[in-house]
């Protein structure tokens, strides 16, 4: 069995050592106190350039918008340069506050090249997206303000922003699409603003039963009345196409283009409610089973 007097040594042996451990640990502040006191001074130091900084790019950038105001400027161009130098301006604030802190611009330099592949194929589309963006700005296959379709994802809306490294689509559901300008100058697009007038291709299937002159007539009549259709421009009522389970017909016409969503739509129930109304049936899929009699 533990003695009394064993307990008492295992206890001011525990205590001991705990006396021991604090004076080390104290001894340790107490000759870092200066390093410690110098690292704060040079964190509050950054945190200050940081804030003003901050402040001062934003005065730039502000002065830069505008001054593009006041020359009118193509917002394409506007939002590109100020993108840029945000992201050139911020480089060099953090440039500065790492040199605060005492932080070498080599060391930074072996450290990306230590990481090896990984890097060099994240500045490859770092580069390649700022290449795209240049492009878009020189070649200007869109602005800002057009509708562009992206053939390949299908991706679509209104040019919003055409920054550094992206460009901002808003979709007419008021979503944000963000594309990198890499892939918008790699791959095809449409351009659907490049005209005043936007081109509306309707399709209707009509059951083979129904009256193909008279569901002809109607959509004729329904084409020219619409008060957005330019019947100036080029139209046509059509048969498409003689499907499985009906026969296609197509219209094709111009609008202008801040009208065609509205017009569509609108063509689109007026269409079904007037062949409601003159007995022409639009066929659905459905399976029809003959019963042959037994004699």
């Amino acid at each position: 069995m533990t003695t009394t007097d064993e307990l008492q040594q295992s206890a001011e042996a525990s205590v001991n050592e705990v006396t021991e451990n604090m004076s080390q640990f104290s001894n340790y502040i107490q000759e870092h106190i200066p390093n410690l006191i110098n690292l704060g001074i040079k964190i509050i130091i950054a945190i200050i350039i940081f804030m003003i900084g901050r402040v001062i790019i934003k005065w730039i950038r502000k002065s830069i918008r505008y001054s593009f105001q006041v020359k009118e400027t193509d917002a394409g161009i506007a939002t590109f340069v100020d993108s840029m130098v945000k992201f050139g301006l911020y480089i060099l604030l953090i440039i500065i506050i790492a040199g605060n802190l005492g932080i070498e611009l080599s060391s930074i330099t072996v450290l990306f090249a230590s990481a090896g592949v990984g890097v060099s194929l994240a500045l490859q589309d770092f580069i390649t997206n700022f290449a795209g963006g240049i492009m878009i700005l020189l070649l200007r296959p869109f602005t800002v303000g057009d509708y562009i379709i992206e053939d390949t994802n299908k991706n679509e809306g209104t040019v919003k922003e055409i920054k550094i490294f992206y460009t901002k689509l808003m979709t007419i559901e008021n979503k944000v699409i963000v594309i990198p300008n890499g892939k918008l100058m790699n791959n095809s697009l449409t351009n659907v603003t490049e005209r005043d007038e936007r081109r509306l291709d309707l399709k209707v299937g009509i059951s083979y039963e129904s009256d193909l002159k008279k569901a002809k007539e109607i959509l004729e009549r329904l084409l020219l009345s619409h008060k957005d259709i330019l019947t100036n421009e080029d139209w046509k009522v059509f048969v498409d196409s003689l499907a499985d389970s009906s026969v296609v017909l197509g219209i094709r016409a111009y609008v202008k283009m801040e009208k065609y969503w509205d017009t569509r739509w609108e063509l689109l129930e007026q269409i079904k409610l007037t062949f409601d109304e003159e007995g022409i049936e639009i066929p659905y899929n459905q399976l029809t089973v003959h019963m042959q009699e037994k004699e």
